[in-house]
């Protein structure tokens, strides 16, 4: 077995080294369900025992209390063995209205977490109160890589205010790298092709259910400039973790179309004694675009279960089906296999 989760990388021209697998924290945040404290802290300090040094995190993740938590983590490791990265662009704020991405299908995303609602402030200025609030939450002296978070609709407000804020701060020290994160390629291409950024978290739009990224030349782009993509939702929010009724795909409940895709894909792995998740994390690391994975962590068990699935061998015989059955596309990159 190769411990492939503890490779490192360089993530893109900031030049920060990390391990090719990164812990998201957006569960950490209670997303969903609430999370025990002393359950949160095991699950991270479990990843740091395994070895994992690539941390992302999120003020919107939980209103703070994913930052909190991951902080409190890292708070007495070497400084310089860990990438840790947080986001700007919402800001948390007792007074803010309530917005239609604190809830779905109705219910908080967010469970058991402080009485705050999203300002959104793409700006400059907002993006330095966005940091300066971070480290506070964090309780640390400095955040390695800053992205400008899910600027769907402020692609405008990014480019004037917040990116030109992140890039000062980086010519100044103050952070290491620049970057966004959303959930869509196409924007994210408009983004890498007009900006000096060094790194960038795409969402779930390059996974072995969902290959749309492929249609925009993201990839391409990134390439040119020398700009590293983290890539999270590998097993888009659960379904190529349970391809069952009343899995969640980009958060919401899957598709029964989905859902049928994600099971022929289960049991082609089946077929060949792999499992899904494993095939999952593993296919998009094929990519030459794609430098290091995010996987969503709320407990000790679920790192040590990512662990175990990026690490496995997988015969070259299961990408050489799931090609013929049209599973995936002809052409993509699939891993090398040792057997």
């Amino acid at each position: 077995m190769m411990n492939r989760h503890q490779q490192k990388v360089t993530l893109g021209s900031s030049g920060l080294e990390a391990t090719q697998l990164g812990f998201g924290g957006g569960p950490l945040g209670n997303m969903f369900a609430p999370i025990a404290e002393d359950v949160a802290r095991q699950a991270l300090d479990r990843a740091w025992g395994l070895g994992v040094r690539l941390y992302d995190t999120a003020p919107f993740y939980g209103f703070g209390t994913s930052e909190r938590r991951v902080g409190a983590m890292l708070a007495d490791k070497p400084r310089d063995e860990f990438v840790l990265t947080t986001k700007v662009g919402k800001l948390l704020r007792a007074d803010a209205s309530p917005k239609d991405e604190q809830f779905v299908d109705g219910e908080p995303f967010f469970r058991n977490v402080p009485d705050l609602n999203v300002e959104y402030d793409y700006s400059g200025d907002g993006a330095r109160r966005s940091i300066e609030e971070s480290l506070e939450r964090l309780g640390l002296d400095r955040i390695d890589h800053v992205s400008v978070h899910d600027p769907d609709d402020y692609f405008e407000e990014a480019m004037e205010g917040a990116i030109p804020a992140l890039i000062e701060l980086r010519s100044q020290g103050v952070i290491g790298s620049v970057g966004i994160g959303i959930n869509q390629a196409e924007l994210l291409e408009r983004f890498v092709t007009g900006a000096d950024l060094d790194l960038v978290l795409l969402a779930g739009r390059y996974s072995l259910l969902d290959q749309s990224a492929l249609n925009t030349g993201l990839f391409e782009a990134t390439v040119r400039s020398n700009t590293a993509i983290m890539l999270g939702g590998v097993y888009n929010s659960g379904l190529l973790a349970r391809p069952e009724p009343g899995a969640r795909f980009n958060y919401e409940a899957a598709p029964p179309e989905l859902v049928e895709r994600a099971r022929a894909l289960a049991e082609l792995c089946d077929c060949h004694g792999v499992p899904l998740m494993a095939a999952a994390i593993q296919f998009p690391l094929a990519h030459p675009a794609i430098t290091a994975v995010l996987t969503g962590v709320k407990s000790r068990e679920e790192i040590e279960e990512n662990v175990r699935m990026i690490d496995m061998d997988i015969p070259g015989a299961l990408w050489s089906d799931l090609r013929a059955e049209g599973l995936i596309p002809e052409g993509v990159p699939v891993p090398e296999s040792d057997n």
